[in-house]
């Protein structure tokens, strides 16, 4: 780990999430040109990137939070900016899924009832960033298996890519058990918030390797 992050609050934290941003960053081109050398259409094209997109924004906030020095009030407003971006790579990942392999006719209600419930939990974060810890987790987890509601209507996804995103999701929801219990706690370093940003960054790969694959 270079010298920069060592100066940080939580330097491990945001140094694999800087590498998960920077990976975001490159992962969001990759996506848009092989949509594009694809021909997907204009739906397809904005889902990918907006998907890429929410990683780059997630990753991005959770790195600048977890290095932020300085005075409690300005680590305070980013904690509530890392938090409410889950609510958006969340709905962010669902998005290009959606709008790929979902029934047309449901596509509008299920879409927008993520982003709805998306933003309600962005403007819980904003407005009680101190709820208890487990309430937040499953509220995470609840907006994150929301497929399994109508799983029949992603029928058309294939076996192997709804495979990666259930794999991302049992990454996911591990990393949000450990997040809730607060544990374990491998060492000084390692503790169960940085293990958490583990899980977080295999759950992506995942999602990512589903979108680009079967997706973009």
């Amino acid at each position: 780990m270079s010298r920069y992050f060592e100066k940080g609050r939580e330097p491990v934290s945001s140094y694999t999430h800087f590498w998960g941003a920077l990976a975001s960053a490159l992962g969001t081109l990759a996506l848009a040109a092989r949509s594009l050398h694809n021909g997907t259409g204009g739906m397809v094209l904005a889902g990918v990137v907006l998907f890429g997109l929410s990683l780059v924004a997630l990753y991005s906030a959770s790195s600048i939070y977890h290095y932020a020095l300085g005075a409690a009030s300005k680590v305070r407003r980013l904690r509530k900016l890392d938090h409410a971006m889950i609510y958006v790579l969340i709905a962010g990942s669902y998005t290009p899924l959606c709008v790929k392999f979902m029934d047309p006719a449901k596509l509008p209600v299920f879409l927008g009832a993520m982003w709805a419930m998306a933003a309600a939990g962005i403007l819980l974060k904003l407005l009680w960033l101190d709820a208890p810890r487990w309430l937040g987790t499953l509220l995470y987890l609840a907006l994150g298996w929301a497929i399994v509601v109508d799983l029949p209507a992603f029928a058309a996804m294939p076996a192997a890519c709804l495979g990666l995103v259930a794999a991302g999701g049992v990454c996911y929801s591990l990393g949000a058990m450990l997040y809730m219990l607060k544990w374990p706690n491998l060492s000084e370093r390692w503790g169960f918030h940085e293990l958490f940003h583990l899980f977080i960054l295999a759950g992506s790969a995942c999602h990512f390797a589903a979108v680009f694959f079967f997706v973009a």
